[in-house]
């Protein structure tokens, strides 16, 4: 993962285009959005515990639909949500008509944003995105300079095991069809020393590796110790 070039193009048009597919459908929770609504309260609760997020100036990069970026917001953040997929986003803005909520939704990319705005944020999340870009440490790079000194980085994503292959190709998108096929491609998941190294190298500290547990038949998500599948990264950036 190259972290030391901001690349301003680092959009893929084809993962783009899969959650363009999905944003008709992103708010339903028994749809085809429906891991990242059970997901939404485990991800939310390990920021919080980690950030002070009434007042914040909040940042979620690959907001989608804006079911994270909602969220924070409820808990009395001002949130910045970024996408590059226009249809999604469309979506997101429309549901704060029915939420009430503010949210800043932009079209831009994260190594742009850190051009306009260094520093501007106390707190980043980035969840289930980096495996879908093409230079994941040009993300990470990006979201250093856009934190304030002491400021937190929040990832999510899947490790590159074949435990992670068989749950997350394997049984959430042909076993169980709860994700459309193609969503995840295996080579593109991260190690976590793969990650440590992209934070490391962008000026980061890594502060927190956690594991995250999902049983799709009860619907249940939870912390664990096991980081072989899906796993969450807490890096601060030096004050």
């Amino acid at each position: 993962m190259n972290s030391t070039n901001v690349n301003e193009s680092n959009v893929s048009r084809a993962e783009t285009g899969k959650f363009d597919k999905l944003a008709a459908s992103w708010w339903d929770p028994e749809g085809e959005s429906r891991p990242l609504h059970d997901l939404n309260p485990v991800r939310l609760n390990y920021v919080a515990e980690r950030v002070a997020l009434r007042g914040a100036r909040v940042l979620d990069v690959g907001c989608g639909g804006g079911i994270l970026s909602e969220a924070l917001a409820a808990a009395g953040a001002q949130v910045t949500g970024i996408d590059l997929a226009p249809r999604v986003l469309d979506v997101a803005r429309l549901h704060l008509h029915e939420s009430n909520l503010q949210v800043d939704y932009r079209e831009i990319a994260v190594e742009t944003l850190a051009q306009e705005s260094p520093g501007a944020f106390d707190a980043i999340t980035c969840m289930e995105m980096l495996e879908h870009v093409p230079d994941p440490g040009s993300v990470i790079a990006a979201c250093a300079m856009l934190l304030k000194p002491g400021g937190r980085l929040f990832l999510s994503t899947l490790n590159r095991t074949p435990l992670a292959f068989g749950a997350a190709i394997l049984g959430a998108e042909y076993a169980l069809n709860l994700l459309p096929r193609g969503t995840h491609h295996y080579a593109q998941f991260i190690r976590p020393a793969e990650m440590a190294m992209a934070l490391r190298d962008a000026g980061l500290e890594l502060e927190d590796l956690s594991g995250l547990a999902y049983n799709p038949l009860s619907r249940r998500a939870w912390i664990v110790g096991n980081t072989q599948v899906n796993y969450l990264a807490c890096a601060v950036k030096p004050a």
